[in-house]
């Protein structure tokens, strides 16, 4: 498989939650806020909706919740052009995710309501579905993985992904909350990373699979020799080390003022994936990646925050460039 061959085709199936955001105003705290802004949210929706934005194109595998919030997520992938053909309303009790947080850094609150997720209700049936030759790769975030059926769900999609020539990229995206102990979220996402060709991660997330945060560095690069033909160890203000073929790439962020510290990891996905699809090089797709991450920070929500190419452009254009990799 040509992994960067592959990804040059611009249309991903993305696997995962979409989900509805509510925040405030910049610098409003929840309990003090008298209305909030309603958009979409959820980490797979979100890679989704800024691969879009930026060029490309995605289908979204999902489950949500048969009422009107449901219904909102929907209209909501349909505004940003994601595919709806493969998300699947669910009756019951089941609810689609919700969560609050606030535009501002300082004493920065979020809460999220994931209690009878509908998402967690995907099916082996749902992912068998997917006619998975209209796309060149798989996309997933790791919280997919957290609870049944969604997780067997999203296993079969890797073999059917696999099966189709696909390559399969995996956000860790570790949320302690959604999961049942440590343990088990340790072993799930260490069998997730075995499994994908590109592994995109942060620092506490490889540290966790690894046992220890000290080890995480270390295991990213196993990774890359073992298995994955990319891995993306990212660390905070302190850049990133990109792994591929042996070699070990290292670079910087783009400082700005934040407003936020949610988002960033999708936007950055987005950013990179559609970088490697237009043509440019390792290094400028991570800068890419950091680039858009930056502009999300900066500006309130997700989806809505994540940027257009002129927007990106713009950024890079005038931005005094990133700093120094560590």
């Amino acid at each position: 498989m040509d992994l960067i061959a592959a990804i040059k085709k611009n249309r991903f199936v993305v696997v995962g939650r979409v989900g509805m955001d509510l925040f405030p105003g910049p610098g409003i705290a929840t309990e003090d806020a008298d209305t909030f802004t309603a958009d979409m949210g959820g980490s797979s929706a979100n890679i989704a909706a800024g691969i879009v934005k930026l060029g490309g194109q995605a289908a979204l595998v999902t489950r949500v919740s048969d009422d009107a919030v449901g219904r909102f997520c929907i209209n909501k992938l349909r505004h940003y052009c994601v595919d709806t053909t493969y998300v699947t309303p669910v009756g019951g009790e089941a609810r689609n995710s919700l969560a609050l947080y606030e535009s501002r850094v300082a004493g920065h609150q979020s809460v999220i309501y994931r209690n009878g997720a509908a998402d967690f209700e995907m099916t082996a049936e749902d992912v068998e579905a997917v006619d998975y030759s209209q796309f060149c790769a798989l996309i997933t975030a790791g919280t997919v993985f957290a609870a049944e059926p969604s997780r067997s769900a999203t296993f079969r999609a890797f073999e059917l992904a696999r099966a189709a020539g696909l390559p399969i990229i995996f956000d860790v995206d570790y949320r302690p909350y959604s999961w049942p102990s440590r343990e088990v979220a340790a072993e799930v996402l260490s069998k997730a990373g075995a499994m994908s060709d590109v592994i995109i991660g942060n620092d506490d997330e490889f540290g966790f699979m690894a046992g220890d945060k000290d080890k995480g560095l270390a295991m990213a690069r196993e990774l890359s020799l073992s298995s994955a033909g990319i891995v993306v160890y990212k660390m905070g203000e302190h850049g990133a080390v990109t792994f591929r073929d042996g070699e070990a790439l290292r670079t910087g962020i783009y400082p700005v003022t934040a407003l936020k510290p949610t988002g960033a990891g999708d936007s950055f996905m987005a950013g990179f994936l559609t970088g490697l699809a237009g043509g440019h090089d390792l290094k400028t797709a991570v800068l890419r990646g950091s680039a858009c991450a930056a502009i999300v920070v900066a500006k309130p929500g997700c989806a809505p925050a994540m940027p257009y190419p002129a927007d990106l452009d713009h950024f890079l254009a005038g931005h005094p460039g990133p700093t120094d990799a560590i």
